[in-house]
């Protein structure tokens, strides 16, 4: 499951992302209804969901700020708003990445995309 948090849950977004990833894409505030989801509470939303990767543009709030958790996976993009529309690509150039082709190899660690540059840190009983 890819959960896209509220910048870059535009419908052309998860469409885009729909095309190619076999599981099902949500944006953040589907993950719980009727109500605002603050970025403190995205780690808590995220443990109560099966094998999440959330997908962040919020760079600053969320790199090197959210605990790695073996429960999800965190993508942060470092993009402005303006090129949301860049996020799907982007996205699936992180999961063609041997490292982070699968669920398993994805949980556990916030990975940062700034440009061409990935690097990530992960829970310490991540392998």
């Amino acid at each position: 499951m890819i959960v896209l948090d509220e910048q870059v849950a535009d419908p052309r977004i998860i469409q885009a992302i729909e095309d190619w990833y076999p599981g099902k894409v949500i944006s953040i505030s589907e993950a719980r209804p009727r109500s605002q989801v603050l970025d403190q509470e995205i780690p808590a939303l995220l443990r109560h969901l099966r094998q999440p990767t959330f997908v962040t543009i919020n760079y600053s709030d969320f790199w090197a700020k959210i605990p790695a958790q073996r429960a999800y996976c965190v993508i942060c993009i470092k993009l402005p708003v303006e090129r949301s529309l860049e996020v799907p690509n982007i996205l699936r150039g992180v999961l063609k990445r041997s490292e982070f082709r699968t669920k398993r190899g994805r949980m556990g660690r916030v990975i940062s995309v700034r440009g061409p540059s990935v690097s990530h840190y992960k829970h310490p009983k991540v392998q």
